[in-house]
């Protein structure tokens, strides 16, 4: 199906939600997203943002496990710094999710646009964002089920291209994919390693067992790519990528990122070690 006929397909299936389609605003492996008009009574509108797997895995029972997954995970998570989702719909076989609509750019693009521009991201607004993750981290990994059951929420795919930064400034964790939490997603941790290598956590890029300490991990390696202009775990391919991770040799943060302070080259210390036991615990 041609990109056309599939916009149009989804065009008419998200009329029956009373949702119409503006435009695509983001395209991955799996997924695609499309801003839309979602309709009320009495002239009501709301912009919003719909979520749909591409054709190809619309048939995997495994991959639409882990859409509905996501969706009801996601659906209770109400932080500020977590996008939010509105609704998990079914059409004719298709799903979607309704999610807030962040105006702004993720962080990827935001860093390509200041290098393209000559200019590096100042230390306190690097800090200011990735405190705002760490925020929506915290809330996450402390959530409960409505018996007080810690669900035991793990991201495990903390990187700049999932961290909105919207025009108003605030800043917000999106995409819960390939999250892990206790009777929601299907779980092949220790079969397989999910995430992008250059951003897991040493255990992670080892298929062992994850906790939330591997997402500290992984907001670490993002802070001092703010910090410093580059991801020192970054290879010549994601194999190469992950054996860096696994090896965890820290260059001198200092000579990386000049003006440093030594308390937060200490915190970056700490989140960066190899050892989840001798990081941040929350």
């Amino acid at each position: 199906m041609n990109a056309g006929s599939e916009v149009s397909e989804l065009t008419s299936l998200l009329s029956e939600h009373r949702y119409e389609v503006v435009r695509q605003i983001h395209e991955g492996g799996m997924g695609i997203v499309y801003e839309a008009r979602q309709l009320g009574s009495r002239g009501f509108v709301k912009r919003v943002a719909i979520k749909v797997i591409r054709d190809r895995y619309a048939r995997n029972a495994e991959f639409i496990e882990n859409f509905i997954g996501e969706a009801k995970l996601v659906a209770d998570l109400i932080h500020t710094n977590i996008v939010q989702t509105y609704h998990l719909g079914d059409s004719r076989g298709t799903c979607f999710i309704a999610m807030e609509l962040i105006r702004g750019v993720n962080l990827e693009q935001f860093l390509a646009k200041l290098g393209s521009s000559g200019r590096s991201l100042p230390q306190d607004l690097a800090v200011f964002v990735v405190s705002r993750v760490a925020r929506g981290l915290a809330y996450a990994h402390a959530k409960t089920d409505p018996e007080g059951n810690a669900l035991g929420i793990v991201h495990r795919d903390v990187n700049p291209k999932n961290i909105m930064i919207a025009l108003e400034g605030d800043v917000k964790l999106t995409d819960f994919g390939i999250a892990k939490a206790r009777g929601f997603l299907t779980d092949k941790e220790g079969e397989e390693v999910a995430g992008k290598p250059e951003y897991m956590s040493p255990e992670q890029a080892d298929f062992q067992v994850t906790d939330k300490r591997s997402d500290i991990f992984s907001a670490g390696v993002v802070l001092l790519q703010l910090l410093s202009g580059q991801n020192v775990f970054k290879g010549g391919s994601p194999e190469d990528s992950r054996q860096r991770v696994l090896a965890c040799r820290l260059p001198d943060i200092p000579a990386m990122c000049p003006g440093i302070t030594p308390k937060l080259e200490e915190i970056l210390q700490k989140c960066l070690a190899k050892d989840p036991g001798a990081r941040y615990q929350t």
